[in-house]
C-alpha cells in the first residue's frame, strides 16, 4: 500500500467535479492513463516498469533481499588489506600486544567506522606473519643506508629485564651524504652467556658482521663498567666512554663525600611521608592549590640517577610553605627542613643544575654531540672554581667534583674528542684546550689528512711497461723523489690553514649545515669531519631502547619470544624515526 506516496508521486488520485478525491481511481502523471486502485500498488509499479522504465528506478524504497543486505557496506579486499597492514604498523610502532586483535572493542570500532557489520579482525598468526614481513622490509631499508656510508659509530649496552633475562642493545650512528645525522637500532637481542669481556666483545662483533659493517665501524660507545672497557680493548674499534655515566659517577662521588647528605636524608623522609599516604598526598594537593602552585607529587631520588636528587630538591623547595603547614598541623615525627638546611639545598641545586644541562645537551642523538664534550666539561670546571663567598661544604664539594671529573676525563678517548672539537666550526678555536694541546690536535689532523691522501692514491701498477730512461737533464728539472711529498705537505698545510681561517660560527648554529655548504671548499677535510662528528657522546640511545623493551616485557608481553621482542622494538624505533 502506498496511499501517501503512490509510488513517489508518479500517480495521483482522480479529482471529482466537487473537488473531492476518488480513492478508487488513480491517474499516471506521466501519460495521464487511469487505473483502478484497491489499496495495492503492484499494478502501478508494473505500469511504470513497462511504460516508463527510466522512472521506475526511483519509485521509493523497497525491502532488500538477503543477498543485497549482506553485500551492502562490505569492505572490499583492497581496503581489508590496508586495514590489516595499518594494524601491523600500529602494533609495531606503538608496541601494542599482538593479542589486541582479539579485542571485541577494537573490532566494533572498525565495524562502526567502516559500516561493515560483518568485518572480523585478522588472526594473531596473520599479524605475527605480517610483522615478520614488515621487519624484513624495514631492515633492508636500514641496511641500504649503511651501504652508502664509509663510517659508522656504534653504542651498545647490556640490560636485565624484570624476568631476569639479559638483552644486548646496539644502535648505529652516521652522517649521510646530505650531512644529516642518522641514528637507529640494530638489535635488542637476548643473550645467554655471562657478561665477561670476551663474551661482550663477541656479541658486538656478531652484530657488526650480521649488518656487514665491521670494516666501517669507527667507535663503540659503552658505559665505564670494567667488563665493557675490557671488551672494547679486544675489539678493533675505538672505545668512547659514555659521558652521561661519567658525570653520574662524578656527582655520586661528590655527594657521598660532602656535607649535604644529612639534609638529603631528611628530604627522603619527607617525600616518603607523602608518597606512602594517599591522605597526606591529598593534603599536599590542597595546599598547592591554596598557595597558587602547580599540583605535582614529590619525587623520591634513586642512587643510579643523580638528576632525580636534583628534582627532589627542586620540588621540596617549590612546596616548602605547603609542606611546613601540613607537617606542623599533623604534629608529625617527620619534621620540615630548617632554614639552614634549605639554604644548603639551594646551593646544591645551583651546583647540580649545570650538570643537568650538560647531561641533556650531550644526550641527543639527532645532532652532533661528540664535539661538545670538551667545551661542556670546560664549562663545568669553570663553574666549580672556588669562590671567596663559598662556604666550606661547597668548597669541599667543588674540590671532590673537579678532581674526580678530571681523572675520568683523562681516562676517556681524549684524542678522538679533541679532533671532533677541532672539526666543529663552532669550537675550532679550541679555547677549551691549552696552547700546547691545540698544536698537538692540529698535528693529528695533519696526519689524518696525509693518511687520507695516501689511502686514495692509486697503487703502482707492476704490470706496466717500464718507462723510458730519463735523461740527466730531466731528472734535474723534476727534482728529487722527495719533492712530491713536500708538495703534498704544502697542500695539506694550505688545506688546514684555509679551514682555520674560516670565521667561527655561533654556538646555536648547526655545524653540519656549515659543512654541507662548504664541503667543496674543504673537500679533503670533509670525510674526516663526517667520520669524527658522527660519534655520539653518550649511550643514551641504547637506554631509550631498553626503556621501550622494558615497557613491552613488563606489560605482560613476556609471552613474546625474544626474536619478536627484537623485531617490535627495532620496528618501533625505525618507524618513529621516519615520522621525525
Amino acid at each position: 500500500m502506498d496511499e501517501g506516496g503512490l509510488l513517489g508521486g508518479k500517480f495521483l488520485f482522480k479529482k471529482l467535479p466537487d473537488g473531492l478525491l476518488d480513492k478508487t481511481r488513480v491517474r499516471c502523471t506521466i501519460c495521464k492513463a487511469e487505473f483502478r486502485y484497491h489499496r495495492s500498488s503492484s499494478s502501478l509499479a508494473y505500469h511504470l516498469r513497462a511504460k516508463h522504465p527510466t522512472e521506475s528506478a526511483s519509485t521509493g524504497p523497497r525491502q532488500s533481499t538477503l543477498q543485497e543486505y549482506g553485500a551492502r557496506g562490505r569492505i572490499t579486499k583492497n581496503v581489508r588489506e590496508k586495514l590489516t597492514n595499518s594494524l601491523v604498523v600500529w602494533i609495531a610502532k606503538n608496541c601494542r600486544p599482538v593479542s589486541i586483535v582479539e579485542d571485541d572493542g577494537l573490532r566494533e570500532v572498525i565495524r562502526a567506522a567502516s559500516e561493515d557489520v560483518c568485518y572480523n579482525l585478522p588472526s594473531r598468526g596473520t599479524i605475527v606473519s605480517r610483522l615478520h614481513t614488515l621487519y624484513e622490509d624495514q631492515r633492508a631499508q636500514q641496511s641500504s643506508k649503511l651501504v652508502q656510508v664509509r663510517n659508522v659509530a656504534l653504542t651498545g649496552d647490556h640490560w636485565t629485564s624484570v624476568n631476569n633475562d639479559n638483552y644486548l642493545g646496539v644502535t648505529a650512528h652516521f652522517i649521510d651524504n646530505d650531512w644529516t645525522v642518522q641514528s637507529f637500532a640494530l638489535t635488542v637481542s637476548k643473550t645467554e652467556e655471562r657478561h665477561y669481556a670476551e663474551a661482550c666483545a663477541d656479541h658486538f662483533l656478531n652484530v657488526a658482521n650480521e649488518w656487514k659493517i665491521k670494516d666501517k665501524v669507527t667507535t663503540l660507545g659503552t658505559d665505564s663498567a670494567r667488563n665493557m672497557v675490557a671488551a672494547a680493548r679486544l675489539l678493533p674499534f675505538e672505545h668512547m666512554p659514555c659521558m652521561a655515566h661519567i658525570l653520574q659517577r662524578t656527582v655520586t662521588v661528590s655527594l657521598n663525600d660532602s656535607a649535604f647528605e644529612r639534609a638529603l636524608a631528611k628530604c627522603r623522609k619527607i617525600v616518603g611521608h607523602f608518597k606512602h599516604s594517599p591522605a597526606n598526598a591529598q593534603e599536599l594537593k590542597a595546599q598547592q592549590a591554596a598557595h597558587g602552585h602547580q599540583t605535582e607529587p614529590l619525587v623520591q631520588d634513586v642512587p643510579t640517577r643523580w638528576n632525580s636528587t636534583l628534582e627532589m630538591i627542586k620540588r621540596i623547595q617549590r612546596n616548602k610553605s605547603g609542606l611546613t603547614t601540613i607537617l606542623t598541623q599533623q604534629n608529625s615525627k617527620v619534621t620540615m627542613l630548617t632554614d639552614q638546611e634549605l639554604d644548603r639545598l639551594q646551593k646544591l641545586e645551583e651546583l647540580l643544575e649545570p650538570c643537568r644541562y650538560v647531561t641533556e645537551l650531550l644526550g641527543g642523538e639527532r645532532y652532533v654531540s661528540c664535539s661538545m664534550v670538551l667545551p661542556a666539561l670546560c664549562h663545568l670546571f669553570r663553574i666549580m672554581e672556588p669562590s671567596d663567598d663559598d662556604p666550606v661544604y661547597v668548597l669541599r664539594f667543588k674540590k671532590v667534583f673537579t678532581t674526580d671529573l678530571a681523572q675520568r676525563r683523562d681516562s676517556s678517548n681524549l684524542t678522538w674528542l679533541k679532533i671532533a672539537t677541532a672539526l666543529d666550526p663552532r669550537f675550532k678555536d679550541l679555547k677549551c684546550l691549552s696552547k700546547d694541546e691545540r698544536r698537538e690536535v692540529w698535528a693529528s689532523v695533519h696526519d689524518l689528512l696525509m693518511a687520507e691522501t695516501d689511502a686514495h692514491q692509486p697503487s703502482a701498477q707492476t704490470t706496466e711497461e717500464p718507462s723510458p730512461k730519463k735523461s740527466k737533464m730531466s731528472i734535474c728539472l723534476l727534482g728529487s723523489p722527495d719533492s712530491d711529498t713536500e708538495e703534498e705537505e704544502d697542500a695539506i698545510d694550505r688545506c688546514l690553514n684555509l679551514y682555520k681561517a674560516e670565521p667561527k660560527i655561533d654556538i646555536g648554529e648547526c655545524p653540519l649545515q656549515w659543512w654541507l655548504k662548504r664541503e667543496g671548499a674543504h673537500a679533503r677535510l670533509a670525510p674526516i669531519a663526517r667520520k669524527y662528528l658522527s660519534t655520539p657522546a653518550t649511550t643514551v640511545p641504547c637506554e631509550r631502547l631498553f626503556s621501550l623493551s622494558g615497557h613491552i616485557i613488563q606489560k605482560k608481553r613476556a609471552s613474546l619470544s625474544s626474536d619478536n621482542v627484537n623485531r617490535i622494538v627495532c620496528l618501533s624505533n625505525w618507524l618513529s624515526a621516519k615520522k621525525d
